[in-house]
């Protein structure tokens, strides 16, 4: 070994006082002391938190999270003796990991709901202790693996942590920033040539047969290759980072080649529809202003039509179609006749469909379903889809909840149908804000026979922070996920194309009016394997850790 192995362990009379020498107090705090981790570890774990949040955005130093964890894992190898120390050691790691990279959450508390700034983070602390739990399983998992079968247990670690994320999700209902959405915006980076290359066939390829947690799973594999460099002296051992890093290239380039024409990775087809990023603010909103920014959403529309009108260029036809994001304008279109003679008013005057974001009643129940409307271009609405993944304690209280706690946006009935909605001559389905989070409803929607990806999104309320681009990383795999176009329609930002290979293109400034003409069109049809079998990825590592866990509890320990 190229360093001395901890040898704490976790025995009862660790730190207990010699009989008859010390007071209560003091076996209390030998008590405490047997499940911490000794202050080097700690100081690794902490370590591991800061480069992995490096890795993500708004600093976006994506390469640091292939070696982001070996810090953790060379204090988890350490502490290996005491489970318990471990699982703090992750459960610190996960609490700055999180709170360091979703410190955003607290924006909305503190600017409009006028909540003390030391009482948003302490509730943002709350949080992040819960999400932290995971990584803390993650990390009191692998010593016993450890313990068993040596540190080449290190090639283990990837299964086990695709297995806490996952996880995760079913508990939770959330896997914001898993470690695979690190890498989605390297195209951005300088030398945008040779990242696009590394993105597409490197890591995020990979999402088209696993979705987003097989790209985490590559990315851990590394670290533990990196971790078992260290760990042992022998050239073999050296060269492992190496050799997992090619490996890890070739697989990429197999996926993408198999569904990826690289003659037509910067292909612009001709334009078919408007985009609106009308920058509305989250607050103010009296009746005029409302009215202002309404006919501001208008007028965007109509001045990039009338371009069009005026060049009549054979090459480009005129646009058919008009998207407005989600955003606090809260329209109504079946409760509110006037705005349903406006809005049937602008498409028939400009022969073109509208796609909205609208409150539509939920009668039976009462309430009212966050959904996206289109009218057609004779004034008439042709399809609606109804949210399904509502944000939870911001658009629905979840159960036992519900009822009891009140939402801090509304409480919203769920959607149930995966509805596609006509875009020229394809079909699109639509993602509203929280919801390009979920793989299983784009995958759904292409399994339906989805030409297209919309995400109409507002994340205002959340101020200039890193979620905007956060959010975008989640879009981005997606596309790659369904290998379908991902149209990003947003009130503040970030407002872009994503092509089917993960390029972020066309990308309209955060906070600033802008308007983008893209293209839709037919796709061939065909579907990737993520979209065919779904998260058997996930499923397959959970199956491997559970499996390695029985195996390796009755194994005798590695000497």
């Amino acid at each position: 070994m190229v360093y001395e192995r901890s040898r704490v362990r976790c025995r009862r009379d660790a730190c207990a006082p010699s009989e008859g020498s010390a007071n209560l107090s003091l076996v209390k705090l030998g008590k405490i002391g047997n499940f911490l981790p000794n202050w080097q570890n700690a100081l690794l774990a902490v370590l591991s938190a800061i480069l992995l949040i490096l890795a993500f955005p708004d600093f976006e130093f994506w390469f640091l999270a292939c070696f982001a964890l070996v810090p953790l894992l060379l204090a988890i190898e350490r502490q290996k003796h005491c489970v318990r120390a471990c699982f703090i050691l992750g459960w610190i790691f996960g609490n700055i990991f999180f709170f360091g990279t979703c410190w955003w959450l607290t924006y909305a508390p503190i600017h409009y709901a006028a909540f003390p700034p030391l009482l948003a983070y302490f509730l943002l602390f709350c949080v992040t202790s819960v999400a932290a739990i995971f990584p803390g399983l993650f990390a009191a998992i692998v010593p016993i693996l450890i313990r068993r079968f040596g540190s080449w247990a290190f090639f283990a670690a990837p299964f086990v942590w695709v297995f806490t994320e996952f996880l995760r999700y079913w508990i939770t209902g959330n896997n914001w920033n898993a470690i695979g959405y690190s890498q989605a915006l390297l195209v951005e980076t300088p030398f945008k040539e040779l990242n696009y290359t590394i993105a597409a066939n490197l890591l995020t390829s990979s999402a088209k047969i696993g979705g987003v947690l097989l790209t985490t799973f590559l990315v851990v594999l590394i670290n533990s290759a990196f971790s078992i460099a260290i760990c042992f002296k022998s050239f073999k051992a050296k060269s492992l980072p190496i050799v997992v890093i090619l490996l890890t290239g070739i697989f990429g380039i197999l996926v993408e080649r198999a569904y990826h024409d690289w003659s037509d990775v910067i292909f612009w087809p001709r334009p078919s529809l408007i985009v609106i990023q009308p920058n509305v603010p989250m607050s103010g909103l009296n009746e005029t202003k409302w009215n202002e920014h309404r006919r501001n959403h208008i007028r965007l529309a109509e001045t990039t039509l009338a371009k069009f009108d005026e060049q009549q260029s054979i090459s480009q036809k005129r646009p058919t179609a008009v998207i407005f994001p989600e955003s606090p304008m809260n329209f109504m279109y079946e409760d509110d006749p006037e705005t349903k003679a406006f809005i049937n008013g602008f498409a028939a005057k400009n022969n073109v469909s509208v796609l909205f974001n609208s409150a539509e009643p939920d009668a039976p129940n009462g309430k009212f379903y966050n959904s996206a409307v289109m009218v057609s271009p004779e004034g008439k609405e042709v399809a609606q889809y109804d949210k399904i993944y509502l944000l939870p304690f911001g658009e629905a209280v979840p159960f036992p909840l519900e009822g009891i706690l009140p939402g801090f946006v509304g409480n919203f009935s769920y959607g149930k149908e995966y509805d596609l909605l006509p875009v020229g001559d394809a079909k699109a389905g639509v993602m509203i804000c929280f919801e390009s989070h979920f793989g299983q409803l784009s995958r759904e929607y292409v399994r339906n026979g989805a030409d297209v990806i919309i995400e109409m999104t507002n994340d205002g309320y959340l101020g200039p922070t890193p979620v905007l681009r956060q959010h975008l990383a989640n879009a981005v795999f997606r596309a790659v996920e369904t290998n379908r176009p991902v149209l990003r329609v947003t009130n503040v930002g970030i407002t872009a194309y994503i092509n089917e290979h993960g390029q972020v293109l066309d990308a309209a400034e955060p906070y600033t009016e802008a308007t983008r003409v893209w293209s839709v069109s037919k796709s061939d049809g065909s579907q990737t394997f993520y979209v065919k079998y779904g998260d058997w990825f996930a499923w397959l590592c959970s199956m491997v850790t559970v499996a390695l866990l029985v195996f390796g509890i009755r194994r005798k320990p590695e000497r």
